[in-house]
């Protein structure tokens, strides 16, 4: 038997048991669950745990991939990982019966790449300190940012897609998929090149620079999504793995199966960076330029880390928004009470709490139920993502305790 032929029989062993699983009962109900809260109907606080230090988390071998081919250990990794997530801390996962394969897309970028130092505290974690050199001091410098030139490998991409309907033959399905969910944060890649307090202090003393450069950051953006649009790049992700977006209300009634566009797409973007900025301000230089990308959507989600209890009025000016992010640092009371039932509540957990030197789980059940019973008062419609999750210590029971211990706190909380 040839070394490939026995790691196309790992894969094809990982695949059986992942179709196994995406065939039992609970995978539609969970579907079903999702789409009702993207949906603003009443259901109990979903959970979703994403960002995983998968590198303290093996335990019994369960990640080590025994392919010895490259491209066929890529594929395991990730079919092991979804494996271990479901027998560990699947809360409320949904897993699709399906292979998917991405195509061959070649970007030239923005023209400007950050220039970092990096530290680190553990060898093995991509999680890093790093430390921006500045690239843009003035107007020239913003002649740096390039507008983005997208093509695709279609001979390199059917050779991709056929290696994987040979592997999987028989077993899982495999379909070819373009560019789903997409992360628009302008901000959170311009002061990358700017430098944080640098441009922090622009904003008051050359606005005017501060404008020039977010708005030609933004219009880089659209010009890459316009050819992901021209190129028929774009894929639903209103369904299947990844952020939970499953809703009956995409892909939309404007919809060509055979060419999908940006409004038949979620979206999620943020502005982590403006976490100290005004509400004001925010939107004078993020949001004014950030609506021209959410215009374009069918269902938008925004916020990340930054706390935006009491910017949700400028918020608002978002069409199709439909979730806002409720990071560690929000004020509970205040964020559910501007929410109400208009958006989904996305709660954040503090991930620090799984990195403490002593492991104590009261301590995030006291902080998901603070959380829980305030959104409740204000009859918020919950999600719960835990993610940034950059160490659990080496310990990886501790994650898949808080798994248990959302599942039975979320379902005291069902509407």
């Amino acid at each position: 038997m040839s070394v490939l032929t026995q790691d196309y029989l790992v894969l094809r062993e990982l695949a059986q048991e992942l179709a196994e699983i995406a065939a039992l009962p609970v995978m539609a109900e969970k579907r079903a669950m999702w789409t009702r809260l993207n949906g603003l109907q009443p259901v109990k606080p979903m959970v979703n745990i994403c960002q995983l230090p998968w590198h303290e988390l093996d335990v019994d071998n369960e990640l080590t991939t025994r392919s010895t081919d490259d491209f066929c250990r890529k594929i395991e990794v990730g079919l092991r990982r979804k494996l271990y997530q479901w027998r560990h801390m699947p809360v409320d996962m949904v897993i699709e019966p399906l292979q998917t394969v991405p195509l061959v897309i070649h970007d030239t970028g923005f023209g400007i790449s950050e220039d970092v130092d990096i530290v680190r505290t553990d060898g093995d974690n991509d999680v890093v300190s790093r430390h921006f050199n500045i690239q843009i001091r003035d107007e020239a410098d913003l002649e740096k940012i390039k507008m983005p030139q997208v093509s695709v490998d279609w001979d390199a991409s059917a050779q991709l897609l056929a290696r994987n309907q040979e592997i999987f033959d028989g077993v899982l399905p495999v379909a070819q998929q373009g560019i789903g969910a997409q992360w628009f944060a302008p901000w959170d890649e311009l002061v990358r090149w700017w430098g944080v307090q640098e441009a922090l202090e622009d904003m008051l003393e050359r606005p005017e620079l501060v404008h020039k450069g977010i708005d030609r950051l933004v219009s880089a953006y659209l010009h890459r999504l316009d050819q992901y649009e021209q190129l028929n790049l774009l894929a639903l992700n209103n369904v299947g793995d990844g952020p939970v977006g499953y809703s009956d209300e995409l892909p939309g009634a404007d919809y060509d199966p055979a060419h999908v566009r940006a409004h038949n797409q979620w979206t999620i973007g943020a502005a982590q960076i403006f976490s100290e900025v005004s509400p004001a301000m925010h939107d004078e230089f993020a949001l004014q330029y950030e609506l021209r990308w959410y215009r374009r959507f069918g269902l938008n989600y925004y916020g990340c880390c930054e706390p935006l209890h009491r910017k949700i009025d400028v918020i608002s000016q978002i069409p199709n928004l439909r979730k806002i992010s409720m990071s560690p640092w929000v004020n509970l009371e205040q964020g559910a009470e501007n929410i109400g039932n208009r958006y989904v509540f996305s709660r954040k957990p503090n991930p620090a709490v799984l990195a403490t030197d002593v492991w104590h789980l009261d301590n995030a059940r006291e902080d998901l139920e603070l959380a829980l019973e305030a959104t409740q008062r204000h009859g918020c419609i919950v999600e719960v993502i835990l993610k940034d999750i950059s160490t659990v210590r080496y310990e990886p029971q501790r994650v898949w305790e808080w798994a248990a211990m959302a599942d039975e706190v979320t379902a005291r909380y069902a509407q």
